[in-house]
């Protein structure tokens, strides 16, 4: 009876055994099945715009006219700081800041400002810069309201040379306006969007005899209340004055 019993009892172990091992296999064949967690993604980081490769010079403090001066054109309006700008006050003809700081760049360098129309249908914020030892203007609404373009190319204005374009600006919108100088051409954007490409070799820029009170670098507007702010200037760096350089013609 003994001798049954103890068989027994192997027989139960043995079979124990063999239970736990086929528990094993089954937990790890579940185990081995279980879809596996995958790592989360990473949130892309958020793409910024690249920096300026030369840092930007304030030229306009936004509270007083220091580095400028209220231009003498004759029947200008009045030059006023308001919010942050300069306003120019509509006058009989022409009203503008001319920049007198004596450190104004004439080469290789970009421009930037924002203007708005505030009142009336003509130019609000035309700049005139240095191109080496002459000077230009972007002309911002002219001829009644539409034209923009350079002052002048080969003794043409802005509404009667390659730079033409035809613009609608609102009353009281404030426009970024960049202008970029090098000894290849003269590059213009509003907004972010170029208009104006012109290659300057072979060409004689200049501006009209009116902005001459701009000289060596002002902002006017004609028979219209404009307002300018955030005026700054930068330098080029030698890749961007190579990349200005036209392609060899044909």
């Amino acid at each position: 009876m003994a001798a049954v019993q103890g068989t027994w009892s192997s027989r139960i172990t043995a079979s124990w055994a063999v239970l736990g091992v086929c528990l094993g296999l089954v937990l790890a064949a579940q185990a081995a099945d279980a879809p596996k967690e995958t790592p989360k993604a990473k949130a892309p980081a958020d793409k910024k715009a690249p920096a300026d490769k030369t840092p930007w010079k304030s030229l306009f403090d936004g509270k007083t006219l220091k580095g400028w001066k209220a231009t003498q054109f004759g029947g200008e309006g009045k030059v006023e700081i308001k919010d942050g700008a300069a306003v120019l006050n509509r006058g009989d003809m022409m009203t503008g800041i001319t920049y007198t700081a004596g450190d104004c760049p004439k080469m290789d360098y970009e421009l930037a400002l924002e203007g708005k129309r505030v009142d009336g249908n003509d130019f609000f914020a035309t700049t005139t810069f240095p191109v080496g030892d002459s000077f230009c203007s972007f002309v911002l609404g002219g001829w009644g309201g539409p034209v923009v373009g350079l002052s002048t190319i080969d003794f043409y204005d802005a509404s009667d040379n390659p730079t033409t374009k035809f613009k609608q600006f609102k009353l009281g919108q404030w426009y970024k306006i960049r202008i970029r100088v090098t000894k290849e051409r003269i590059e213009t954007w509003i907004d972010d969007e170029k208009t104006v490409d012109q290659v300057t070799k072979g060409r004689k820029v200049g501006i009209r005899f009116e902005c001459d009170p701009c000289k060596p670098m002002g902002i006017a507007s004609y028979g219209t209340t404009g307002a300018v702010r955030n005026v700054r200037v930068r330098m080029l760096t030698e890749a961007e004055k190579k990349a200005a350089v036209p392609p060899p013609e044909e």
